[in-house]
């Protein structure tokens, strides 16, 4: 007789040997009804994904750049956002953060390779069943997870291997080489005795080897915008010298007190900063530039702001991080804004927006021990200032010779836009604020 459903209506009967496990039987042929037995079922499931990382955007005018350094090798464990790979472009390095956390699994670029914005330069596989870390170790791609375990509660233990009942063959013990002793060369006991007027010739040791390394994309960025600079403005240098004795005092008097309360070790960059900005204020045409408008006239531009470029030395090269708005900021403000541009560039960290604009470049030279210098014009930009070391030198003053902290200052300027009143009026008054700082308080 039929088997009526669970709906209601009669089962026919291939569905009715399926819905019990049973194999269809011929037709025409009965079957026992085989009893029904309960089965537990382990469904094995692979979760796992992949995201691919990819050159970042790092900055409208950089479209490409070279691997220099991959971070990470083929099985390492990457965090979120973990360095895995750095990016040589023409001005900074760039970062390449891992999209996701899991195991680095392919390398598509080789270092020292040429990658455009969001090419593909890796893949990591994510384990999407269990979170990751780098303490858990057990915890591979390619892992299972045993989907009976968590519905049922029931552990499906793995299959254990059968031990061997194999022999195990002894381990042979290496064998010793026998010392076989080497015979002895007999030498004359007697020093043999150099002939008349003969010398020995000396030994020189080989050491004129050398080595050629590739430019790097920042240092032949470098070069050519100082080339370039050289073949389009016409470039001046004018110097003066400047007595620091007030300046020097000042900070030594006010240095352990600024450090305690602001946090900040004050320097001289602060100082040198805030009296070119309050010169360039004096001398507007030291802060403007020569551009070219949308028909093709050059056009002066004049600004009522001041963002001064730093130089800051790196191993990779020089780089200029801009500090904004400096005829608002204090010295204080202004030292530790430099100190920190300087410790993101030494550290790889600088940015393109820490390096956009600049209307003013102050080159501190003297930091290395330079005593005069011509530094080369930034462009756009029309002028550059180098302070040099601080040296105590025999001066004439009032008619009586005295030892005094002296320095040079070194003007470059665009003689296209500057001409020697304004260039020389800058340096003056810029040596004014210097040798008597509390006038920088005044204006």
């Amino acid at each position: 007789m039929p088997a009526e459903s669970a709906l209601g209506g009669i089962m026919k009967p291939s569905y009715y040997w399926a819905v019990w496990g049973l194999q269809r039987p011929p037709w025409g042929c009965t079957r026992p009804r085989a009893p029904f037995k309960r089965r537990n079922f382990s469904v094995a499931v692979q979760l796992q994904a992949a995201a691919v990382v990819k050159v970042p955007t790092m900055a409208e005018s950089i479209s490409e750049g070279t691997l220099s350094a991959m971070l990470k090798k083929v099985g390492d464990f990457v965090e979120v956002d973990e360095e895995i790979a750095t990016i040589e472009t023409d001005k900074i390095d760039v970062s390449v953060l891992a999209p996701e956390a899991g195991i680095l699994r392919e390398i598509f670029v080789n270092e020292g390779s040429t990658v455009t914005v969001g090419e593909q330069i890796a893949r990591i596989e994510i384990d999407l069943g269990r979170p990751l870390s780098k303490e858990d170790t057990s915890a591979r791609p390619g892992d299972v997870l045993g989907i009976s375990e968590a519905l049922t509660g029931e552990i499906v233990a793995p299959e254990l291997t059968k031990p061997s009942h194999q022999p195990i063959d002894p381990i042979e013990e290496p064998k010793l080489a026998t010392p076989t002793p080497t015979p002895r060369k007999l030498t004359n006991v007697e020093p043999e005795l150099n002939p008349a007027g003969s010398t020995a010739a000396p030994s020189m040791p080989d050491d004129r080897g050398k080595r050629s390394v590739k430019m790097s994309r920042m240092r032949m960025t470098i070069a050519d915008r100082l080339k370039q600079s050289q073949n389009t403005a016409a470039s001046l240098t004018t110097f003066n010298e400047v007595d620091v004795s007030a300046l020097v005092k000042l900070r030594r008097k006010y240095k352990d007190e600024i450090l305690e309360s602001h946090g900040v070790k004050i320097g001289f960059m602060g100082a040198f900063t805030k009296a070119a900005t309050l010169a360039l204020k004096a001398f507007p045409q030291v802060n403007a530039s020569i551009e070219t408008d949308e028909q093709g006239d050059a056009m002066v531009t004049y600004r009522d702001y001041v963002d001064i470029s730093v130089a800051v030395s790196t191993p990779k090269g020089l780089v200029t991080p801009v500090v904004r708005n400096c005829e608002r900021l204090s010295v204080v403000e202004i030292e530790r804004a430099i100190a920190h541009y300087a410790q993101k560039a030494r550290n790889g960290r600088i940015t393109m927006d820490d390096l956009a604009g600049g209307n003013f470049t102050i080159s501190n030279g003297g930091v290395f021990g330079s005593m005069m210098g011509t530094p080369i014009i930034n462009l756009p930009q029309t002028a550059v200032l180098g302070v040099n070391a601080i040296k105590e030198r025999p001066v004439a003053i009032d008619g009586k010779v005295e030892i005094r902290p002296m320095m040079y200052l070194a003007l470059t300027y665009d003689h296209r836009l500057i001409d020697g009143r304004e260039s020389v009026g800058f340096l003056v008054k810029l040596r004014d604020y210097l040798e008597d700082p509390v006038r920088m308080l005044l204006e």
